[in-house]
């Protein structure tokens, strides 16, 4: 079964290799790339899309979306992790021949999922604000959405809490209030975040590999992650990095990849938790107690890291080597 999905996202390095995945495996079908600030600018994040786009000829639409959070102060772009442009240092060419769809994207959202009810995946690697756009502007496509997958949040499970302040994962950080929104409408959301993202891990040696047994597509995925291996060396000090964004593609290609719990979430949206996400996964009834009238979403926090990695390595050799 083919699942078509929106692919919202900051375009950032993690998330070209999750583009990437999306678009070369054949249970998904990539209707379009909505693109968000975040990891760069929204110029430079809809650059990255389209460059992508021309570079492999991809069939989906590249929208441009929201430029800043609904309510709090912008972060600006994470230039320390990926770079001036997005793509460390790789910078897309400012001559490209291809244009970006006339609509704002949670625009495209609203039409693309009314056009298809029941059949669209929105997949969310980014700042949740475009999707939150969406269901203010037309509450009633949550009824129309198939699933919603997000990459974001942490939820204190393996020992994973937050990576840009000691709670708080940075695509809800940079739009909590946005975040609540879309995790409190009722539409079914699984969120993949830092709890199964940081427990797998592309290694030094595995994007070697991934440069010599994949083609072009391999060294381009080798090329832009040179940045941010320096990052993770010299900041975390890893020889590798997280499997952030490529997680959230691999869950809607193969969901039995997770373990799951379910329960409604929040995100706290100002303080010195700002960004932390919370979820109710207990059946006590509290003496004060609104949880009960949100909707039960589903939080990853169990994965087979080595068959998603095996996932990952296979699709993209097949892809480089058409």
């Amino acid at each position: 079964m083919t699942n078509k999905i929106i692919l919202d996202s900051d375009p950032g390095i993690d998330d070209v290799m999750a583009i990437l995945f999306a678009e070369a495996h054949p249970a998904i079908e990539l209707k379009a790339i909505t693109t968000v600030y975040g990891n760069a600018t929204i110029e430079n994040g809809t650059r990255n899309a389209l460059f992508l786009k021309q570079k492999y000829g991809f069939n989906a639409d590249v929208v441009k979306g929201a430029d800043k959070p609904i309510v709090r102060d912008p972060v600006g772009p994470t230039i320390v992790v990926h770079g001036e442009t997005g793509l460390g240092d790789v910078h897309a060419p400012t001559d490209l021949t291809l244009s970006a769809d006339p609509r704002p994207a949670y625009q495209y959202i609203i039409d693309s999922v009314k056009a298809e009810p029941g059949e669209i995946t929105l997949v969310a690697v980014g700042p949740l604000t475009n999707l939150a756009l969406a269901l203010e502007a037309a509450p009633e496509i949550a009824g129309l959405v198939k699933e919603v997958v997000v990459m974001g949040g942490a939820f204190g499970m393996n020992d994973h809490r937050g990576n840009v302040t000691p709670y708080a994962e940075a695509n809800i950080h940079d739009d909590p209030h946005a975040a609540d929104i879309v995790f409190t409408a009722p539409w079914p959301v699984v969120v993949i975040g830092l709890d199964v993202t940081e427990e797998s891990f592309f290694s030094k040696d595995y994007l070697d590999q991934l440069r010599d047994d994949a083609a072009e597509v391999g060294q381009f995925i080798w090329d832009i992650s040179r940045y941010y291996l320096k990052f993770y060396s010299e900041k975390v000090g890893l020889e590798g990095c997280h499997v952030h964004d490529p997680s959230a593609i691999a869950y809607v290609i193969d969901p039995s990849l997770f373990t799951l719990r379910e329960g409604p979430i929040r995100v706290v949206t100002d303080g010195p938790a700002e960004g932390l996400t919370i979820q109710k996964f207990d059946e006590r009834k509290y003496q004060h107690d609104d949880w009960g009238m949100n909707p039960a979403q589903k939080v990853g926090v169990g994965v087979r890291d080595e068959a998603l990695l095996k996932l990952y390595r296979e699709t993209i050799i097949e892809y480089g080597n058409r």
